[in-house]
């Protein structure tokens, strides 16, 4: 006897904050558009970053983030991966968090999954 079984699969998002899009004109949290560079945690976004060059970040940048203690801070760098100076991934690594440069786009796909999984998650957005 064969019995007809169907799974059906949901898709549960345990993050307060979601990243539903990324254009070149804006990020959309939930249903928030920001037309600016963002910093978002899995609780709550900060609108206040300052939009420095890459190559400009320093540590110092990087406090009110570091604030929230992350285990892992994405920089998302906007269209193209632009790396930080070495000096700032130094800093993240005597501070034992980890920091991760991507473009923007993968940034925001890489903060939805960590944020879904519950992981301790910042993440700067450039546009």
């Amino acid at each position: 006897m064969l019995r007809d079984a169907r799974l059906k699969f949901t898709r549960e998002l345990s993050a307060q904050l979601v990243i539903r899009s990324v254009s070149e004109t804006g990020i959309r949290v939930n249903d928030t558009e920001y037309s600016e560079s963002i910093v978002l945690t899995p609780d709550d976004a900060l609108n206040m970053w300052d939009e420095k060059p890459i190559d400009d970040l320093t540590e110092a940048d990087f406090d009110s983030v570091i604030s929230s203690k992350p285990e892992i801070v994405l920089l998302g760098t906007g269209a193209s991966n632009v790396f930080p100076p070495r000096q700032l991934t130094f800093a993240f690594a005597r501070k034992g968090i980890g920091l991760e440069v991507m473009d923007t786009r993968a940034a925001a796909r890489t903060y939805n999954v960590l944020a879904n999984e519950g992981r301790r998650i910042a993440a700067v957005l450039y546009l």
